[in-house]
């Protein structure tokens, strides 16, 4: 266990080299106190999917560790490729720690893109925790898979995929079950990942994926009941920026070699050129907490101090890989090295996806 979570904490080390590099500080001693208050905690995203999960299950801890131990509670704000709760916290979160912001990669491309729906700048927030995540794709063995040796099934089957929109984290799927090959119609709308689920169980749809944490407390027994099969996780990046095998899903082939099953070669190109680009902005950096702008430092600092120090705690150390997977969560320079990859983009490759995305699938930025 404490070799997987050296590995994926050595996966951002490099990252956070530069930011050590101009001598940033780690979490300083707090003053702030939070005594006899409420603070909520933003998931622009319905309730059963990864980030949902990953807030629920730091919440408590949270609580137990900021100073005088508020009442930290979880608010679902979904809608709009979770564009609506985002917008929600940047016109209402005042600079006073009561109100916090947890994003994923969903939040990220529709700034990335440029979605005439975001009224919200990463670059104005003070990141207080940021954690890498990873997610596996699966697909029912109604298609007549029993494993990930056999995707190679899938290139002649008609796949249907729930997505929350082409500008939120299911970019990432749809990039690359079109690098693939896959036939896949992707129908947009969802509010959260957790209800791609609901419908993948419902039998509405065929092919599915799940960030990690969802994966192991929703669809983990979905597979050892056989209703469920594993094909790939989407790997991490090692120290080199390579794809690698997820240290979590350590059985499970990554994306790279999933696609070298498929076609004999590496992936290379223009169009695994933006894959890799929306990949790297939207698991490397997947989950992210945020004050708003203006926040006292001693604030920030009190967020920083309790998400380092709950770390230690017994539950969390009892628990964190069974619900989140081998990823440490983290703050200070490595946080900030995190937080800039995952909110930056080439302007080419922002064109090539938005022309694609409008040419083959009809989107126009700003629907789903």
């Amino acid at each position: 266990m404490i070799k997987t979570i050296n590995f994926a904490r050595r996966a951002v080390l490099g990252l956070a080299a530069g930011a050590m590099a101009l001598g940033l500080a780690g979490p300083a001693a707090a003053e702030a106190d939070f005594s006899g208050k409420t603070i909520e905690w933003i998931i622009p995203f319905s309730a059963g999917g990864g980030s949902d999960t990953w807030a629920r299950f730091n919440a408590p801890l949270l609580s137990k560790y900021l100073p005088g131990n508020p009442v930290v509670v979880v608010v679902n704000e979904p809608g709009g490729g979770s564009t609506k709760g985002t917008n929600l916290f940047a016109a209402r979160a005042k600079p006073d720690g009561l109100m916090l912001l947890g994003t994923s990669g969903s939040t990220q491309f529709p700034y990335l893109l440029g979605d005439p729906r975001v009224r919200y700048d990463y670059k104005e927030w003070k990141i207080a925790m940021a954690g890498p995540t990873g997610g596996v794709v699966y697909t029912t063995p109604s298609l007549g898979l029993t494993g990930p040796e056999d995707i190679a099934m899938l290139k002649d089957k008609e796949l249907v995929y729930a997505s929350q929109g082409a500008t939120s984290l299911d970019l990432v799927p749809l990039l690359g079950f079109r690098l693939m090959g896959f036939n896949v119609q992707h129908v947009f709308g969802f509010k959260g990942r957790g209800d791609g689920r609901l419908s993948f169980e419902r039998g509405e749809v065929n092919i599915d994926y799940q960030t990690s944490s969802a994966y192991i407390k929703s669809v983990q027994p979905l597979v050892e009941a056989g209703q469920a099969v594993p094909l790939f996780s989407w790997g991490v990046l090692n120290e080199a920026g390579e794809v690698v095998r997820d240290p979590t899903f350590p059985d499970l082939p990554s994306f790279v070699e999933a696609y070298e099953t498929l076609t004999g070669a590496a992936p290379s190109g223009p169009e695994y050129d933006a894959y890799f680009a929306f990949f790297t902005a939207g698991f490397p950096a997947q989950k992210m907490a945020f004050l708003p702008k203006d926040t006292p430092d001693d604030i920030v600092a009190a967020y920083q101090k309790a998400f380092e120090d709950m770390k230690t705690d017994p539950d969390y150390l009892a628990n964190a890989e069974a619900v989140l997977g081998s990823y440490e969560q983290v703050t200070g320079p490595l946080a900030q090295a995190l937080f800039e990859k995952g909110t930056t983009i080439s302007p080419e490759l922002r064109t090539q996806v938005g022309t694609m995305l409008g040419a083959e699938y009809g989107v126009k930025l700003g629907e789903d």
